[in-house]
């Protein structure tokens, strides 16, 4: 072999060895590295030594055993260095040092100035220690769980090493920061996710194989973090990456749910509900920190008192809490920068908890933490009883009070006063469930640090922006006054107080206007005589901007749902379309498809600039490339077929045509018309002769998805899915064509197998009534052709990547309100009544419990227009079949689909809120 070979490793082999002892097993990840190469290791010279005179030689052939080359010598060098941490890490930012004494300073600062080291043996030393140290385990005898809870904590200490300087630097350079609120975050696995994004997967992977373990099969041992009910929470989760990627002093603040959204049972086709103990192992990606607690109010009364001159507030609670940060680092892609996401969690007051113990109560203490656990124990509490509306808003309270508090803490660290407030922070909130922080953060500014109200309302008005997620009307939060008045006394009177300044500012460009003014009122006269507070409405007044999340939706908004304010308000209104991050949703979840990209493109530059993947559409009809990209998919199809087949039980066929339509299941996004279709489907088959059978394109259809527990219409159509799969599957004349399957406990982790195999997927909402959706983004962008209406951003993704290349139906959002208001006088398509009939006759069974299904689109009104809609929907469908029979267009299709997802980056929307909304810089670690 070529010399320089020999040096590289000798090289890697000096770096890697502190010890003989390590020294020694260095020849095993060289050895394996090259039969990852395709290489032969003919010959072996191990020094056996430590130190920097020790040298190891390898004399290696290709595997036909033909002599290596000159020419490829550089390429396995460079391979190999990188598997092995061949370079020196640089030493880490000198950044908070100031506060050290001069004393000590410098060696505080030498015991950890470089980095962990990336070297596989560095790895395994790491992983072995916590097995050892942090598992309390036997390092010779551990299992997946523990395996992979150890890989967890040695990734994690690399994190925490980038989080530190990260944090610090952010102190030292004191920029503006945003604060992103949301109630949910769906951050799905971090394991894989970290490894990608710090760039050492292929030396975990080596570490764990020499050590006996698969990555693959630890992976699957993470629970998903079960923080978020769907899109919103991905959102959120996806912003956050992409926060950290673009160097953004950010922090996401959320929830700890200790069980978080429930785990979906599937019984007889019937939902069911379980706790999703997804802590039950603990949570090695989260630190927690003890020392940063709030506590928390409720209930009680205020009084009034003067004090200098002033009348001063006074809250005294019933019941109070305590806030108890955990903080979960979030890494940056190909940067050094990882920012925080704070999740808190509810404790009972310190001061009440000791007090009760001191006096022998110990029954009282313990009642006072299940009562206080309970506020941040489960995600959206079923909110149809005044028991479960007082439960979610004291989670809304508890949640932006510590926020707040925290903030303005960190603030103050560094500044007397707050006159810089509002040059420093940006809060956005993340649909109106955080919007009770406006109040908050004005009795905190008047009630705790003295603050006039002129000067508290200005600063509040500066520093909050809203994002508004819904179309529907009925879908903005409404609180009872009487609620609201009794769990935050306080608040209420802060509510009072901006309406009637807001009243009054109105009545000055309006004149008496008083139908307007109750229009726009942020409290509402209910229709049974109850008030209510309009907490959109107040997130609306309060903050600078407000923006929709696509653009139909923002055009609905400012027409519609905010109309009176965007006319008064105009410049507050702008659209900020929502966007997937590329990383998880295409590099990380699908790296066949990463690869061939990379490699046609020449760079993965693409993955930090999506826009780049424009340059795939040069290639879309050249016959190699089609080829390349049918193999790609063809691997990911494969391994979702297999993921269904486990999941279900039901053999499914990666040669059909798989169509996915995964998301919540709710009335307005049509999983009842994708049923219909299904029908439809089935009875065509069976009418069909064997030839002409032969010539249909085969199916499998698979829908997932969970319904609210108290959503009775969305649970019936689950159940109506999985009949109708029972049927289907079992009819063995058109088994081989039509296969229909239910998904059970959708989440981030199943769609990272399936969004990539899928050939067709489905987002056929009312048009006018999805916000946005991302599940679109992420299909689009792994080549997946999307069956849609024109509705949220399908309308941007069809300008982006073209009609020509997506299968559009439906009648358009300007035409609803007409087509609602003539429903009663609309003849249906023969076909849907023929589908309905099929139903009620019983030919999937339990049609006495379908019927409410059936009346509701039919006598019941059919508010989202399945009946209008349904034979463009089934014109579609056969348009879809013969585009897959020409496999050359359907890739060509593919291809453009991937080739004009640049806009959906959520890297392109966050640079969007950045620098339009909060006015904040990119704020970049120094590089090692």
């Amino acid at each position: 072999m070529a010399a320089p070979l020999a040096t590289a490793i000798r090289q890697a082999s000096c770096h890697a060895a502190s010890t003989t002892d390590r020294h020694l097993q260095l020849p095993i990840s060289v050895t394996a590295a090259f039969r990852d190469l395709g290489l032969l290791v003919v010959k072996a010279s191990v020094d056996g030594t430590s130190g920097s005179e020790a040298a190891d030689e390898f004399f290696v052939t290709q595997g036909d055993g033909e002599k290596l080359g000159d020419h490829l010598v550089e390429s396995v060098e460079k391979a190999i260095n990188g598997l092995l941490g061949g370079q020196k890490l640089g030493k880490r930012p000198l950044v908070g040092a100031t506060k050290a004494s001069s004393k000590n300073k410098a060696l505080l600062y030498s015991l950890l100035d470089t980095y962990i080291q990336n070297d596989v043996l560095s790895i395994e030393e790491s992983i072995v220690s916590h097995v050892e140290y942090t598992l309390a385990r036997n390092r010779y005898n551990f299992d997946d769980l523990e395996a992979y809870q150890a890989t967890a904590y040695s990734l994690r200490d690399r994190l925490i090493q980038a989080w530190n300087d990260t944090q610090q630097y952010f102190k030292d350079f004191d920029p503006k920061r945003v604060y992103y609120m949301s109630m949910e975050f769906l951050m799905g696995r971090s394991l894989t996710n970290a490894l990608n994004n710090l760039a050492v997967v292929n030396q975990y992977t080596e570490a764990l194989r020499e050590m006996g373990y698969n990555l693959e099969e630890l992976v699957e041992q993470e629970r998903d973090a079960a923080l978020g009910n769907g899109g919103l929470g991905r959102l959120a989760a996806c912003f956050l990456d992409s926060m950290a990627s673009l160097n953004l002093p950010a922090w996401g603040y959320g929830l700890r749910y200790q069980y978080g959204m429930f785990r979906q049972l599937l019984v007889d086709g019937f939902q069911h509900e379980q706790p999703d103990y997804w802590l039950n192992f603990g949570n090695p990606w989260e630190i927690e920190r003890l020392n940063v607690g709030y506590s928390i109010k409720f209930y009680g009364h205020v009084s009034v008192q003067e004090e200098g001159g002033r009348q001063v507030f006074k809250w005294v609670p019933g019941e109070s809490v305590s806030a108890v940060a955990y903080d979960n680092p979030i890494p940056g892609f190909q940067t050094n920068n990882t920012i925080n996401l704070r999740l808190w969690a509810a404790k009972p007051d310190r001061e009440f908890d000791l007090q009760a113990f001191n006096t022998g109560d110990y029954v009282q203490a313990i009642l006072a933490r299940q009562r206080a656990e309970t506020l941040s124990s489960v995600l959206y509490p079923d909110d149809r009883t005044y028991q479960g509306k007082e439960l979610r808003l004291k989670q809304q309270h508890f949640f932006v009070s510590a926020t707040m508090q925290d903030v303005i803490r960190r603030y103050r660290e560094t500044h007397d006063d707050f006159e810089a407030f509002p040059d420093k922070v940006a809060f956005q909130l993340n649909d109106t469930h955080p919007s009770i922080a406006v109040p908050e953060l004005m009795r905190l500014l008047m009630d705790e640090h003295s603050l006039g109200w002129t000067r508290a309302w200005e600063i509040t008005s500066q520093v909050f922006a809203f994002t508004n997620h819904t179309v529907l009307p009925e879908a903005l939060e409404r609180w009872p006054i009487s609620l609201v008045q009794k769990l935050l006394p306080r608040h209420m009177q802060i509510i009072y107080d901006i309406n009637w300044r807001f009243l009054q500012q109105l009545r000055e460009k309006v004149g008496e206007d008083l139908e307007l003014m109750s229009r726009m009122s942020i409290i509402e006269e209910g229709e049974r005589g109850e008030k209510l507070v309009r907490m959109a409405y107040l997130a609306v007044v309060a903050s600078h901007t407000v923006n929709g999340v696509a653009a139909i939706h923002s055009d609905i908004i400012r027409n519609s749902v905010f109309k009176d304010f965007a006319d008064l308000w105009p410049h507050k209104f702008q659209n900020k379309t929502n966007g997937v991050t590329p990383r998880r949703w295409l590099a990380f979840c699908n790296p066949p498809l990463r690869a061939l990209i990379s490699r046609t493109l020449g760079t993965e530059s693409w993955i930090n600039n999506l826009t780049e993947l424009t340059a795939l559409r040069e290639h879309a009809d050249n016959p190699t490339f089609q080829e390349e990209w049918q193999e790609v998919k063809r691997t990911a199809k494969a391994a979702a077929c297999r993921k269904i087949t486990a999941l279900t039980g039901t053999e499914v066929s990666s040669e059909a045509m798989l169509d996915i339509q995964v998301k919540r299941i709710h009335e307005y996004k049509r999983q009842l018309l994708n049923v219909l279709g299904i029908i439809h489907r089935y009875d065509a088959l069976k009418k069909m002769s064997p030839e002409e059978r032969s010539k249909v394109v085969p199916r499998v259809c698979v829908i997932g998805g969970k319904a609210a527990p108290g959503y009775e219409q969305a649970k019936r159509i689950i159940k109506l899915i999985t009949a109708v799969g029972v049927t289907i599957n079992g009819d063995k004349e058109t088994s081989d064509m039509l296969k229909v399957v239910f998904v059970p406990d959708y989440n981030v982790s199943l769609a990272e197998v399936l969004i990539p195999g899928s050939d067709v997927s489905q987002h056929i909402s009312t048009a006018g009534t999805e916000a946005s959706g991302t599940g679109n983004m992420k299909f689009a962008m792994n080549g997946s052709l999307i069956i849609g209406t024109m509705d949220g951003a399908n309308v941007e993704i069809a300008d982006e990547i073209g009609e020509d290349n997506m299968f559009i139906f439906g009648h358009r959002a300007h035409e609803i309100a007409d087509l609602r208001k003539q429903r009663a006088s609309l003849k249906p398509d023969p076909r849907f009544l023929h589908v309905l009939d099929l139903i009620r006759q019983g030919t999937f069974g339990w049609e006495d419990f379908f019927e409410p299904l059936v009346e509701s689109i039919t006598t019941g009104g059919d508010f989202y227009l399945l009946a209008n809609d349904f034979p463009s929907y089934i014109a579609v469908q056969e348009e879809v079949d013969r585009a897959f029979q020409d496999k050359a267009r359907w890739t060509r299709m593919s291809i453009n689909s991937v080739a004009g997802c640049g806009w959906f980056s959520s890297d392109r929307t966050i640079s969007e809120y950045a620098k339009e909304i909060w006015n904040v810089e990119p704020c970049i670690v120094p590089a090692p």
